[in-house]
């Protein structure tokens, strides 16, 4: 690869950007050495924006950095799992709340096209994933709450780490088109318990696939 070309946000940026899509598609396995002279070498940069996305990336979650060993890609325990999927449980079951209680109709219409974007795609778990987790960002973004959105997007980085788990788990994806389903209904009822509710069994099943 040539030469990275400096984008209007700094050269570290465009590199952890890179490396996280690489970590997210197991280019970068859980547990890899990342080899920062490699690296370097391929994107035809020093070494110094590489240890700078690094330290973005560790400070994400994503990267792990061991004295004297270098930067490996972290490696999600199973108590990881259960304590990422509790606080997003906690943190997206209170904006499903919010939504129902306040959203606009034509806000509670924009997560209803993309819903049924959502099931159109169940036969497709990478286009599955990727519409699922727009639906969960734009119910946070209309509930408003910009330090809420910014720990869940924190969240879900660590969780993307072990997604392919939870995705080949057998009828999981029809299972989890069903629970939006029943969130949806709840959004579109005004039911205010019922969008807690149906929020929180959705992640309590994902971290059972997940585990």
């Amino acid at each position: 690869m040539s030469a990275l070309s400096l984008s209007p946000r700094a050269l570290y940026e465009e590199v952890a950007e890179l490396l996280r899509q690489r970590i997210f598609s197991r280019q970068l396995a859980p547990g890899s050495w990342i080899d920062e002279m490699k690296l370097a070498e391929e994107y035809g940069i020093s070494r110094t924006p590489l240890r700078e996305a690094l330290k973005v990336l560790a400070a994400e979650g994503l990267v792990t950095m061991k004295v004297r060993r270098g930067a490996y890609v972290t490696e999600v325990s199973e108590k990881d799992l259960t304590d990422v999927y509790h606080l997003l449980s906690l943190l997206e079951s209170d904006a499903a709340g919010v939504v129902a209680e306040r959203a606009s109709d034509a806000q509670i219409a924009e997560l209803q096209t993309l819903h049924k974007q959502l099931e159109a795609a169940a036969g497709n778990r990478e286009k599955f994933f990727t519409i699922n987790e727009r639906f969960h960002m734009r119910l946070l973004e209309i509930a408003g709450n910009r330090w809420r959105d910014q720990m869940v997007a924190d969240l879900r980085k660590v969780m993307k780490l072990n997604r392919h788990n939870s995705l080949l788990k057998s009828g999981r994806v029809k299972e989890s088109m069903l629970e939006h389903r029943a969130i949806m209904e709840a959004l579109a009822r005004r039911d205010v318990k019922g969008a807690v509710k149906k929020m929180q069994e959705h992640f309590r099943n994902g971290l059972e696939a997940a585990a």
